[in-house]
């Protein structure tokens, strides 16, 4: 039987970052961007919405594309209103302009609202559906009612909360480095607005809510600066302000007793390298930008944050693991692992892919820096000579005719996954390679001065290749990890038996 829940938590070829999820009746909804595999720049495709009930969260379904890019009016579609200004020329069929990080809410009327910023518009629009993973229609840009838009911080990654008390708008972008154009541009950091019954009317004026590097000095956000990536989301009686930090790869957090703030900046929930967890200065993943939210799925809580495929920062995949709150309302920082929504460790019996490594690592791990990207038309750079990656290539018998491995793990390179429950009678392990090298299988620590060496596999082999080898591991709760000793192999699966 194939484990569920693991960590990407959608299948292996698809490309849904910056997930919001949302529990709406018994099933539990994936609002995000949608990259393409192996894709050049970010949220190149329409969006599409996955479900899973919420005793089974493991077990998504795909509810096929509910919104296209070619609805928004600056893109082209019919409008019988004035277009807000954009600086810029509309989008196009051969060059539309792409939907960025979205996220829902149901609002006081019952149907749902997603909100979104097509990538460097500087506007908000709205789209509206009966269901939570129906077909949206266009319904206007988030403006006031004269039509204007508040020059107040940058209109981009919204998060949306609809509740008794209101409908909040959450907006914003920071960057450290302004684009040319913006020099003397402040960006204050996370804003917030009211907005009408209506969903999209502004009936407040702008405030920051978290504080941005132009405004974070002698703050509680000086050393996390919000960024971008807003969400939000109501726990118990506190309301919970997620953000991506100037940092990137990691997902911070500020609390408030209202939805208007300002939140006080509380700590990182989680990074898309470990970075910091437990002190930790070395990334045991290539880290990328980051973005997500939480939530409460039965009576569970997750972060569900995103990580990064092919050596770039263009093909991003959704993850999500368990956090706590503590008695005083915060939440310490997570580890990041291969088991996601799956309750508790993987059962180590049983067949994984090795896409599902939560860690990643060459021989220097001060190498270990940020996946490669590019600007905006700018091809993207080649990838670093010692540089393991996740991929995939075309497979007639694997799923959608793909084969996902991990490929060019070289000398002192190591895959790692967190955590296996062993029964203590396992006896082997099957490890699917290609290429020429040896491997050591080793319990809890890919360092040859901690841990312990539970196996060993060598190739010499063009093609994949299944090799078997005896296995051992006491009882109990372990992370696997597969160093490679000498030479450079592909790396497609595993088996434990």
């Amino acid at each position: 039987m194939k484990t569920s829940g693991l960590n990407p938590y959608l299948p292996f070829w698809e490309t849904v970052p910056d997930g919001e999820p949302h529990v709406f009746g018994d099933r539990v909804y994936i609002y995000g961007s949608h990259d393409r595999l192996g894709g050049t720049s970010f949220c190149e495709e329409d969006y599409v919405c996955w479900s899973a009930p919420v005793e089974e969260p493991g077990v998504w379904t795909c509810e096929g594309v509910i919104y296209k890019k070619m609805q928004d009016p600056l893109n082209g579609a019919p409008y019988g209103k004035t277009l807000p200004e954009i600086g810029m020329p509309l989008g196009t069929e051969e060059n539309p302009h792409l939907l960025y990080a979205p996220d829902v809410a149901q609002g006081p009327d019952g149907r749902y609202y997603l909100y979104y910023a097509l990538d460097f518009v500087n506007v908000i629009s709205v789209a509206v559906c009966d269901t939570p993973a129906g077909q949206y229609e266009f319904l206007d840009f988030v403006r006031r009612e004269d039509g204007t838009i508040p020059d107040a911080g940058r209109w981009f990654d919204p998060a949306i909360l609809s509740e008794e008390s209101g409908n909040y708008l959450y907006y914003g972008f920071a960057p450290a480095r302004k684009f040319p154009g913006m020099e003397q541009v402040i960006f204050p950091g996370a804003m917030m607005v009211k907005l009408a019954q209506d969903m999209h009317t502004i009936i407040s004026e702008p405030k920051c809510v978290a504080n941005g590097i132009d405004t974070a000095k002698g703050t509680s956000y000086e050393a996390h600066p919000f960024f971008e990536a807003s969400s939000i989301r109501k726990l118990g009686n506190r309301y919970y302000f997620v953000y991506s930090s100037l940092q990137g790869h990691e997902l911070c957090y500020g609390t408030a007793d209202t939805p208007e703030g300002p939140f006080a900046y509380k700590g990182v929930i989680v990074s898309n390298g470990d970075l910091g967890y437990e002190g930790n200065n070395l990334a045991v993943n290539y880290t990328g930008n980051n973005h997500g939210g939480l939530e409460r799925i039965g009576d569970r809580l997750y972060i569900f944050w995103h990580r990064h495929t092919h050596g770039t920062a263009f093909s991003r995949q959704g993850c999500a693991d368990a956090v706590k709150i503590l008695e005083d309302g915060t939440i310490p920082q997570i580890e990041i692992t291969s088991c996601g929504l799956h309750d508790g460790p993987l059962p180590a019996k049983g067949a994984y892919d090795s896409c599902i490594a939560c860690h990643l690592t060459e021989a220097d791990r001060e190498q270990v820096g940020q996946v490669v990207m590019s600007g905006p038309g700018e091809a993207v750079p080649e990838l670093p000579e010692e540089m393991p990656y996740i991929t995939e290539e075309a497979d007639e018998t694997g799923e959608k005719g793909l084969k996902p491995y991990i490929r060019n793990l070289r000398t002192g390179s190591a895959a790692g996954f967190k955590y296996f429950q062993f029964e203590g009678t396992e006896s082997r392990i099957t490890v699917e390679l290609r290429g020429l090298g040896c491997l050591e299988v080793r319990a809890d620590s890919p360092d040859p001065q901690a841990g312990t060496m539970v196996g060993s596999a060598a190739v010499d082999s063009k093609n994949w290749k299944h090799v078997t080898t005896g296995l051992q591991v006491e009882a109990g709760k372990h992370a696997l990890y597969f160093l490679v000793k000498e030479g450079t192999v592909d790396f497609a699966s595993f088996e434990i038996a």
